[in-house]
């Protein structure tokens, strides 16, 4: 039953790793297409904005959908809805008809679809897999994003030359097509509601108050909570500084190294964590990697040379990966199936937000108070060095240090020290042997 159950698992992820591949790839290319069209820096950013927003609005309502519905009615309605919006827009740029406007809609549109994914994908490997194996599926999980993003800037950049703009959406279409397909083929469990939650189901957004007080009686989980928004955070600023801090003593072909270096880190995250599976004892590990995180950013702003950045780079994300999979991990052992479309609601809200946040900070912070701060004081230009964009290398720093308080809060929190002991593992059925009960017991 294990084995089905992993083989299900395994069906799924392909499909939306082959429906992430075609997003990525026509998402690229689609940011290109728009700031060719427009020479708007306000507008792509605005674009950018657009694909994070509306998610995070919608999350509480689209967490409390994966629960009622369950994972294989959420995603088989994101992903025609996914597919249904990309063939509107291949058709608006076949017939020559697309403006500008229409990249607001169709990027909102997405962005909503991808609140109720989330969730639903995230809940559906600890009812599939068993616990043993959930280390491995969420480095699967990060192995396809690394993939994606370490490929899709080389790819789109190939096959916008041969099948142009509109090829590339079209074959967005058959991605998500392709993830529709594999959920069709699949037999997914049901997970029957709490009793509490039987009968007439309340509002969706008083069944999300519910996630929110079942994650926050759980102090341990809300302390993690509290580490992941502080490294979220840290991760949105160094998300938007890397640019202006290659950019400024390096060309753009130097930025695409130092993003392929980053994104290789967390292609060897994810394999290696697909393949080990990850450790028993999973938060000290994930505290042990936030030190990586903080050499990470030292290395990659003490010189403004390509050669450490590029190494910072692939030691971030590397470390970035090892932590994302340990924490998504922690919660599909600790929350009850019932309710794990409304805690990775939380979960996902909490990362989102403060990232939105740091977006809107980083800029202005590097250019009105970084900048000013090591012309004032020159002996910062020590840890720095000399020249334009490294206001933006100091603030750089000033994130490490950031995450290297978060992570010694956390490591002396002790909630979070004693969580795997405080909040044993949900025992949970091996995949299929609810049902083989089910039917044994109406024989």
């Amino acid at each position: 039953m294990a084995a089905d159950g992993l083989r299900a698992y395994l069906i799924v992820w392909t499909g939306q790793f082959v429906s992430l591949l075609g997003s990525s790839l026509s998402g690229f290319a689609l940011g290109v297409y728009v700031y060719q069209l427009t020479g708007s820096a306000t507008q792509l950013g605005a674009v950018f904005a657009l694909g994070l927003l509306p998610s995070v609005l919608a999350l509480p309502f689209a967490g409390a959908l994966v629960d009622r519905w369950g994972s294989r009615r959420a995603l088989l309605s994101a992903g025609t809805g996914n597919m249904a919006v990309t063939a509107v827009l291949a058709a608006l740029l076949v017939t020559d008809t697309f403006a500008v406007w229409h990249v607001y809609l169709v990027v909102t549109a997405f962005s909503l679809l991808g609140a109720l994914s989330l969730p639903a994908f995230s809940a559906l490997a600890p009812a599939l897999v068993p616990q043993r194996h959930l280390g491995r599926t969420n480095g699967l999980r990060i192995l396809a994003f690394a993939f994606a993003e370490v490929l899709s800037p080389l790819a789109a950049g190939v096959l916008l030359l041969a099948v142009g703009i509109e090829g590339l959406v079209l074959l967005d279409v058959v991605s998500f097509g392709v993830a529709v397909v594999t959920l069709l083929l699949v037999r997914l469990p049901h997970i029957r509601p709490a009793p509490e939650d039987a009968g007439r189901p309340p509002a969706l957004l008083a069944e999300f108050r519910q996630g929110w007080r079942y994650v926050a009686a759980r102090r341990g989980l809300l302390a993690l909570l509290g580490f992941l928004a502080a490294v979220s955070f840290a991760g949105g600023f160094i998300d938007l500084l890397i640019r202006p801090l290659v950019l400024a003593f390096a060309s753009p072909e130097a930025l695409g190294t130092v993003m392929t270096c980053g994104g290789a880190g967390m292609l060897v995250a994810g394999g290696a964590m697909s393949l080990w599976g990850g450790p028993r004892r999973r938060v000290p590990a994930l505290l042990a990697a936030s030190p990586v995180l903080v050499a990470a950013t030292f290395l990659g702003s003490a010189r403004p040379e390509i050669v450490p950045v590029s190494i910072a780079a692939f030691l971030f994300m590397g470390a970035m990966g090892v932590i994302l999979a340990l924490d998504q991990g922690i919660w599909q052992s600790k929350v009850e199936q019932h309710m794990m479309g409304r805690a990775m609601a939380v979960h996902h809200i909490v990362a989102a937000v403060p990232q939105i946040v740091a977006y809107g900070l980083a800029g202005v912070a590097a250019d009105r108070v970084f900048e000013p701060l090591l012309a004032r004081a020159p002996g910062l230009s020590a840890l720095v060095g000399h020249g334009t964009g490294r206001g933006a290398a100091l603030l750089l720093m000033a994130t490490g240090v950031l995450i290297a308080v978060s992570a010694v809060v956390a490591a002396l929190h002790p909630r979070l020290r004693r969580l795997e002991d405080d909040l044993p593992d949900i025992v949970r059925p091996e995949p299929g042997e609810a049902e083989a009960r089910a039917a044994a017991a109406g024989a």
